[in-house]
């Protein structure tokens, strides 16, 4: 990865620099002085979020993005938040422009990235390499040679890395992966999931440009395309912008919602330090769901339209679960049900009542995080890795971008999960041209 701007180029040294846990973490006290220290990196919807939180947990130094407006309001959030609780920070955040000159900070343990996703890679690896442990959004690559990449700078730099993969830190999914894995419904035969479509080729009309945002800066690692205020919306927004529908910086929601199901699904199958083996357009020629992975047993997962949710279908029973949604059906008879608000009770409850009645003594107990963030503190504390560590948020990515090859080239492809690499189709499709000075 290139990085040009002269404040980064102290990272070598940075990278050399023997492994030690940061003071703050080390502290035993917990003043504001000695909570771990976060950078964040783009200042979206999501960002804005988690600020809180951060700012709870961690004190804030700095906030980042392209555009003027964005920034400055982040700074002003972090600021009004440690005024308003001065036991939590001091306050004193800054704003920048350049995700480099946050980097080049000493004083930084951590960053949070919240950039479009044609920037995760490049950001987290530099982060990385700058001595930062990292928390970024899924999915955590724009396709499958920068996954192979953070995988392995992880790996030589020994960071910690959390993907924002937090329905593995809700309980419902973790319940419905454990009946999965200790049997109660059997065998799994099949699986479908529903999330939106994939993405498509930049074709929107050029804006003019207003000040404030660096363009060029935006763009990245992408093509310089006419700025169009769909991908970038100038000031603080209250929606997740539709830069994710277009190839060029996104994956469509089959790669942003997708993450979020196609990595239960491999926590479910145990397959965390694998994936499937190939992936196969739909059946109609220009159709956008329908497409399927198959992995090496024969369990297909078949992408349909409508809703957002996954169902496991077993040799003995069902189970259904999404977001405040969950149903299990054993042996043609339903165990627990709540899909609606007219079901009655609550999808807790249901999933209890699931839980007391088949996991009590199960023999597999999945990793139990019951706040992702929390999480990632205890592991940068603690140096083990996070419920969503690199190796699950690259896998389940790869699960993401084979899954959309087959859409954008209505071909099958064939992977090697185990040797992480391409045993059928074009290699082409594992990576994109990178722009200037910008590369993986």
């Amino acid at each position: 990865m290139k990085l040009t701007r002269r404040t980064m180029l102290k990272r070598t040294a940075l990278a050399g620099m023997p492994f030690l846990l940061p003071s703050s973490i080390r502290a035993a006290t917990t003043s504001p002085n000695s909570r771990p220290t976060l950078g964040v990196i783009g200042m979206g919807i999501r960002s804005r979020q988690l600020l809180d939180s951060f700012c709870h947990d961690m004190q804030v130094l700095a906030i980042c993005d392209a555009d003027t407006t964005r920034r400055e309001d982040g700074c002003g959030r972090v600021n009004a938040y440690y005024a308003r609780f001065p036991e939590k920070g001091t306050g004193g955040c800054v704003a920048l422009r350049d995700f480099r000159d946050l980097l080049a900070r000493r004083d930084i343990d951590a960053v949070y990235i919240g950039t479009p996703d044609h920037w995760h890679a490049f950001q987290a690896i530099a982060a990385l390499r700058a001595g930062k442990d990292v928390y970024c959004e899924k999915p955590l690559t724009h396709n499958i040679h920068e996954s192979l990449a953070l995988m392995r700078v992880v790996r030589e730099t020994g960071r910690v890395l959390q993907t924002g993969a937090q329905q593995r830190s809700d309980k419902t999914f973790r319940v419905a992966c454990e009946l999965v894995r200790n049997g109660c419904i059997g065998k799994i035969e099949r699986i479908d999931c529903s999330f939106g479509g994939p993405a498509r080729p930049y074709n929107l009309t050029a804006e003019p440009l207003e000040p404030g945002l660096d363009w060029d800066l935006w763009c990245g690692p992408g093509p310089l395309v006419p700025y169009n205020s769909v991908l970038s919306p100038r000031g603080v927004h209250s929606h997740f912008p539709r830069w994710r529908g277009f190839r060029e910086f996104g994956g469509g929601s089959t790669a942003d919602l997708g993450a979020h199901h196609l990595d239960i699904i491999q926590w479910a199958l145990d397959r965390d330090a694998s994936g499937p083996v190939e992936a196969r357009p739909p059946a109609e020629a220009k159709a956008g769901f329908g497409a399927e992975l198959v992995y090496a047993d024969g369990v297909t997962v078949r992408h349909i339209s409508g809703g957002f949710s996954i169902r496991f279908y077993g040799t003995e029973g069902v189970i259904d679960v999404g977001r405040g949604t969950f149903r299990l059906e054993r042996q043609g008879q339903e165990i627990a049900r709540f899909l609606k608000r007219e079901d009655g009770s609550s999808c807790e409850a249901q999933v209890l009542k699931a839980e007391r009645a088949f996991l009590a003594n199960a023999k597999v107990k999945l990793y139990n995080s019951r706040s992702h963030l929390s999480d990632f503190l205890a592991c940068m504390a603690n140096r083990k890795a996070p419920i969503s560590n690199v190796e699950v948020g690259a896998r389940s990515a790869i699960c993401c971008h084979l899954l959309n090859q087959a859409y954008y080239n209505r071909e099958p492809i064939r992977w090697d999960p185990e040797g992480l690499r391409l045993t059928g189709g074009n290699p082409a499709w594992l990576t994109r041209e990178y722009r200037e000075p910008w590369s993986v």
